[in-house]
């Protein structure tokens, strides 16, 4: 049974950082496409950024590009978020999915695997 459990949300002010984290269990990890993704209220989830299984290749959503890095370490079965210069849009519960394929998506439906999310709220 795959397991994908998030962490490291929490309450920020605007221009704060946060790094989440997202641990796999149950999945060929080091064979798994990561992606990151949220959804405020009112609107649909949203791709934020996805990391092939060797970290080569990673995509970002223009409204992050430039404040958001993913990474991973596969022998930690671990994939993060560095959120940088937050803004109060950026609220939402992040997700962490996982796909077992090797080419990148961006699209939720093209994933297998979601974690349970976590609050990021970000603070005017």
């Amino acid at each position: 049974q795959v397991q994908l459990v998030e962490s490291g949300g929490g309450l920020v002010q605007a221009g704060g950082s946060l790094r989440l984290s997202c641990a796999a269990n149950g999945l060929t990890f080091n064979s798994s496409t990561m992606g990151w993704f949220r959804q405020s209220p009112g609107k649909e989830r949203e791709f934020v950024a996805v990391i092939s299984w060797s970290g080569g290749t990673t995509y970002y959503a223009d409204s992050v590009k430039g404040r958001f890095t993913i990474s991973r370490d596969n022998a930690k079965n671990t994939v993060y978020l560095q959120m940088n210069s937050l803004k109060p849009e950026d609220t939402a519960v992040y997700y962490c999915a996982a796909r077992h394929a090797s080419i990148v998506a961006r699209e939720s439906w093209q994933y297998s695997y979601w974690g349970q999310g976590t609050q990021v709220t970000v603070s005017s």
